[in-house]
């Protein structure tokens, strides 16, 4: 049996390999979780003595495949959990990430399976994020791209809104930016503002937020 905090290291490295596409580094993990590099440090002398990571030196760390599994599986039963919340619970979609990660170490199979079939198999939760299936493969992530990618005159959809502080996500909602909500690129400043237009009005956004912002064409009408 794994801890709720072996769990949650295996899901952040899973989540930034995924973000990278390159190993992690001990500061990466260190600056997700909010602890420090030796603790970091310690927790991957553990996971590696159950053959759950895979260490280079000066290189970072890997995931291996039972790892991987591990990693996806909590994965599925976070998201999974946000959706319920969201959609039987009617949790704002800002609010639900706190909650599912107090929940996803702790619910059974077969409760997993119960929710997923009330909620007819989701795909997506409602940050946008891809919900792994029953299988555990990893699931691939919508095509699109960022939005400090687009230029101005872009009119995109919002895709997915890869997390942030509630505070974060509770100032895109306001402002509308959330997931399903189509917004046109403005304005984009020198300094790494990014305004945006919709039905909620002008808003700027600073680069680093919009970087953790997906998106994808507005799909234009045939004729």
């Amino acid at each position: 049996m794994l801890s709720d905090v072996m769990e949650d290291y295996l899901k952040t490295i899973y989540i930034l390999q995924r973000e990278t596409g390159e190993r992690v580094s001990t500061s990466a993990i260190a600056e997700r979780l909010e602890v420090t590099p030796p603790t970091v440090t310690s927790m991957l002398d553990k996971l590696e003595e159950r053959g759950l990571v895979e260490r280079e030196k000066y290189k970072g760390v890997t995931l291996t495949p039972e790892g991987e599994t591990v990693a996806i599986e909590v994965l599925r039963h976070h998201r999974l959990i946000e959706a319920y919340l969201a959609e039987a619970l009617d949790y704002d979609w800002t609010d639900v990430h706190e909650e599912a990660d107090r929940l996803e170490h702790h619910i059974s199979e077969r409760f997993e399976s119960r929710i997923a079939e009330a909620l007819g198999d989701p795909s997506v939760d409602p940050h946008g994020d891809p919900i792994p299936g029953a299988d555990l493969a990893p699931p691939e992530d919508a095509p699109g791209k960022r939005l400090d990618e687009c230029a101005v005159g872009d009119r995109v959809v919002v895709q997915r809104v890869r997390h942030r502080t509630g505070e974060e996500l509770r100032y895109l909602a306001e402002s509308g930016v959330e997931p399903g909500t189509e917004i046109e690129v403005v304005e984009i400043a020198p300094f790494g503002m990014i305004t945006v237009e919709g039905d909620a009005g002008r808003q700027s956004l600073p680069a680093d937020v919009a970087r953790q912002i997906r998106v994808a064409p507005v799909a234009v009408p045939q004729e």
